[in-house]
């Protein structure tokens, strides 16, 4: 009889950790009088109608400058990659709360400029907003299967005669397909777990109405629409697991140039999207600043912010590596790897939820740091051990047996050959689950103690007490820490092209 390996055990206490939240909703769901209101039914079509037209517009706007950013050769191209994937490195709440103090009657824009726009509340403008903080999802995974493509085929049907249009039409995209369907699912799973967006532009969707009953104190109710909620992520997690592409033959890479006039055209047409996106939060938030100043902001916040981040990544990366080694070791440990990443599909109203009755079940957590810590890692924990299982399945096996016929332990071998060579995965991980954390909106409400504000809730708190020029200081410096999100996305794209363009 064989024995498990070492990495099993700790592995599977960290994916027992990770159901937790799904028990605790199953469990605060049984007191509920009724599993199904006809409110419901409300909700979930805001929910549906608002992940539709997130879905339709991320697809609108992301195939097209997947196309252009892949075929055609652009002055500091990639300058316009790094500008056109910029929205995913902000949290959409950010959109949403500067689209709503511009536009509409009395908006920033109508103040600052005397023209009167329409507003940008309700379902449209929602979808709208939504679409434009996840259209790089469909960008970048539809990019990477283009760049994956042959285009000798696409040189073959113009030299029979097919314009390029109508080549890329019925030839590059029936093939990228797969990317497209995998970017789509990842757009509407994020518009259906979405928190911060619904609630400031007054669409009323499960994750708002979450919110709603657990300050009413309704915590069943919370846990009937939460997992009500789950049921949707599921089913997207289900769709986009099989639209996963495989990796195609890669072979000439085809380039247009333009003329002057025409890269004036596509500068022309996609200078909007970078305005609405990214150009529009630091105008409003720099707007602010000036007239209003920095006001009595507390910079303890954003130390608020910064530590219990660097908490939740330190956490992760530790749990993380037992994950990591136990799904390279064998198939059990790839299916407590899957489990974990169970908790990256709970939306963060829902994972909040299920700890506040947890921590109300045990007073020593109720309202502390370890709570909300324990929100960041159980959502975030996939990134750590995703980023570390990628760095260890390099690592050659040969060293570590080496290391053994010499006389080192297992922790020894752990200690001097495995973390050095997985390092450059565990602070990638660690990076990641620190971005994340302080974006983190909807558990960070729910789970802070009193008097623990971090940037993100008090963004929520000016938005509510309606002093918007308060949100200056605070979203500005969320705007610069997730760009170093952005440039962790951007460098691991760039080798992932750089791999693909230098195959023999």
């Amino acid at each position: 009889m064989s024995l498990w390996p070492r990495s099993y055990p700790p592995a599977l206490a960290v994916a027992s950790f990770a159901l937790l939240p799904m028990a605790v909703l199953f469990l605060l769901a049984s007191d509920a009088d009724s599993f199904f209101l006809e409110h419901h039914l409300h909700l979930l079509s805001n929910t549906l109608l608002l992940t539709l037209g997130t879905v339709l517009g991320a697809m609108l706007i992301g195939i097209p400058l997947a196309i252009l950013t892949s075929y055609v050769q652009l002055p500091l191209g990639a300058l316009w990659l790094i500008v056109l994937a910029a929205p995913l490195a902000l949290p959409s709440y950010i959109g949403a709360f500067t689209f709503y103090a511009a536009f509409g009657p009395g908006g920033e824009i109508n103040n600052v400029f005397g023209i009167e726009t329409p507003s940008a509340s309700g379902l449209i403008g929602a979808s709208i907003v939504m679409a434009l903080y996840t259209y790089p999802f469909v960008l970048l995974t539809t990019r990477a299967s283009i760049l994956s493509q042959d285009a000798s085929l696409i040189n073959v049907a113009r030299t029979l005669g097919m314009s390029l249009p109508r080549a890329i039409m019925s030839i590059t995209l029936p093939r990228a397909m797969p990317a497209i369907a995998t970017g789509s699912l990842l757009a509407a799973l994020y518009a259906i777990s979405d928190f911060g967006t619904p609630a400031i532009l007054g669409v009323d969707t499960f994750t708002r109405d979450i919110y709603i009953e657990y300050n009413a104190f309704g915590l069943a109710k919370a846990a009937v629409l939460s997992i009500q909620l789950l049921c949707l992520v599921t089913l997207v997690l289900f769709l986009e697991s099989l639209f996963r592409s495989e990796p195609g033959n890669t072979g000439q890479p085809l380039s247009i140039c333009l003329k002057p006039l025409h890269i004036t055209v596509v500068f022309l047409t996609v200078i909007p999207i970078a305005l609405l996106a990214i150009m529009l939060p630091l105008a409003i938030f720099t707007l602010w600043l000036i007239r209003d100043g920095s006001g009595d902001f507390d910079y303890q916040i954003a130390w608020n912010s910064t530590y219990v981040s660097i908490l939740a990544a330190t956490f992760a990366v530790f749990l993380a590596l037992p994950v990591a080694y136990a799904a390279i070791a064998g198939p059990v440990g790839r299916l407590f790897e899957r489990v974990t990443y169970f908790g990256f599909g709970i939306p963060g109203i829902v994972m909040g939820t299920a700890l506040v009755y947890l921590s109300l079940q045990l007073p020593a957590l109720y309202q502390t740091l370890a709570i909300l810590v324990a929100a960041y890692v159980l959502r975030f924990l996939p990134l750590a051990v995703g980023t570390v299982r990628a760095s260890a399945e390099n690592i050659d096996s040969s060293m570590t047996k080496a290391a053994r016929i010499l006389g080192a332990g297992p922790l020894e071998v752990f200690h001097r050959v495995l973390l050095p060579l997985t390092m450059r995965g565990v602070v990638a991980g660690g990076a990641l689950v620190f971005l994340e954390s302080m974006r983190e909106l909807p558990a960070t409400l729910l789970l802070s103690p009193a008097g623990f504000e971090t940037l993100a809730t008090y963004l929520w708190r000016v938005y509510e007490a309606g002093y918007f020029g308060r949100a200056a200081i605070p979203g500005l410096l969320l705007v610069v820490m997730s760009g170093f999100g952005l440039a962790l996305l951007l460098m691991g794209e760039r080798r992932a092209e750089f791999g693909l363009t230098n195959k023999k």
